[in-house]
């Protein structure tokens, strides 16, 4: 039995949003969850479910723009700039014009249409174009086709991919406990950072710690970009602890340019990014790995630990970020303000517990993103044979008689609607 395709015009009415006047205060600060981008996961992170925004508009403020109240049950689309975050309505809410809002009819669930279009997300991405602010147009997305199996088939699919999700979203609150977990050992044995609240003797980072740049090979002499030493850049600096990077270069291309080879347990920093707007990536070395210029290597002078260091950026980031130059699309840190960062510096024996207790904090979340990586992978797995129809088959040869009345009814419901 194949599924019929059908455009998302004939089993929903795709409606946008709009966003009352900032200059009306009495269309803000309503009773009504007005619903943008921002509310939602990143694509791909989850499906919410929306019972409340943080912005709220009044009455006065719904009247005065293009847009409707849409029902629970409506499907939330973002189809502006991050194309495909993804929720459901639980409560009556209107949206931005960042968003295409599906109201589902009777032939389709919600919750399966959401599935649907986290499927088939980087398809509808596409429809986009390659103009610098993307948008997916209401009129394509009407046109686009999905499948469509009987209700009681939807159901199952949907069924089977919330057990999947229910474990990814246990597996992502593990993640934020256990990205507390260090912050709180932090506090607990050195005090507040920021304001030395335990008294420990202060010095500025420089004359603490060793700080060194590095460089990017030439990208015009290939041969320097075909070897085997681990060559780290902002791209690279995603994890706790570095132990390979995206690129690598050979020996020559070290001794030929500015960059430079730092060995293990190293602490690395991103000095120059756009991230630096708001997180300051620090990463502990696991291999003698090359850095580019975009990156600071931090060694020890005296008895001081880099894993000191490393906590005490995890714990109070805002104490490096107040070092940073906003420019206008790159941002970078400013090294004399760096250096003359004021460092409390516990007792050396302190700083080596707490490097301890760091290595089996960071094996616990390693061991959880492996984990979390499984559970992702079951996911996508589930989701691809739930949209390519192996998910059900089985069950669907088990229930075939009362389907196939199903997809009579269906389609019928289908003709009167177009």
């Amino acid at each position: 039995m194949k599924w019929p395709r059908v455009r998302l015009a004939d089993v929903a009415e795709v409606l946008g949003g709009s966003t009352p006047s900032r200059d009306r205060q009495d269309y803000w600060n309503g009773d009504i969850p007005w619903l943008t981008p921002t509310d939602l996961p990143m694509p791909g992170e989850g499906i919410a479910e929306v019972c409340d925004t943080t912005e709220r508009i009044t009455e006065a403020g719904l009247a005065a723009i293009s847009a409707s109240l849409l029902p629970p049950g409506t499907v939330l689309f973002s189809s502006r700039a991050t194309i495909g975050k993804i929720g459901i309505a639980a409560v009556p809410l209107v949206t931005n014009q960042g968003f295409a809002n599906f109201v589902p009819s009777k032939a389709i669930l919600p919750n399966f249409l959401a599935y649907c279009l986290l499927y088939y997300r980087e398809e509808i991405s596409h429809l986009a174009g390659t103009t610098t602010f993307k948008e997916v147009r209401r009129g394509a997305l009407k046109r686009f086709q999905i499948p469509l199996p009987p209700l009681s088939e939807q159901r199952r699919i949907v069924e089977i991919l919330d057990q999947a999700d229910a474990l990814r979203k246990k597996r992502a609150e593990a993640d934020a406990k256990a990205a507390r977990i260090l912050p709180a050992l932090f506090y607990k044995m050195f005090g507040d950072p920021a304001t030395n609240s335990k008294g420990w003797p202060v010095r500025p980072l420089g004359e603490a710690w060793q700080i060194v740049g590095g460089g990017t090979p030439s990208r015009t002499v290939q041969e320097f970009w075909r070897g085997s030493v681990p060559w780290a850049s902002p791209k690279d600096m995603k994890t706790e602890i570095l132990s390979d990077t995206e690129e690598h270069i050979t020996a020559e291309a070290v001794s030929s340019s500015a960059t430079r080879l730092v060995p293990p347990g190293s602490l690395l920093i991103v000095f120059r990014s756009g991230i630096l707007v708001h997180t300051f990536p620090a990463a502990l070395t696991a291999i003698d790995v090359a850095i580019n210029q975009d990156l600071k290597a931090l060694q020890p002078m005296g008895k001081n630990t880099n894993e000191y260091l490393f906590g005490l950026f995890a714990a109070a980031p805002t104490v490096p970020l107040a070092c940073v130059k906003k420019g206008a699309t790159v941002h970078n840190v400013d090294g004399a303000r760096f250096s003359s960062l004021p460092i409390p510096l516990p007792p050396a024996s302190l700083q080596r517990r707490f490097a301890e207790h760091l290595q089996t904090a960071l094996g616990v979340k390693a061991q959880g993103r492996s984990v979390g990586r499984q559970i992702e992978d079951l996911f996508r797995t589930l989701l691809h044979r739930a949209f390519t129809g192996e998910l059900t088959a089985r069950w669907r040869e088990a229930h075939m008689k009362e389907l196939l009345a199903e997809m009579e009814a269906q389609s019928k419901l289908l003709e009167a609607v177009r």
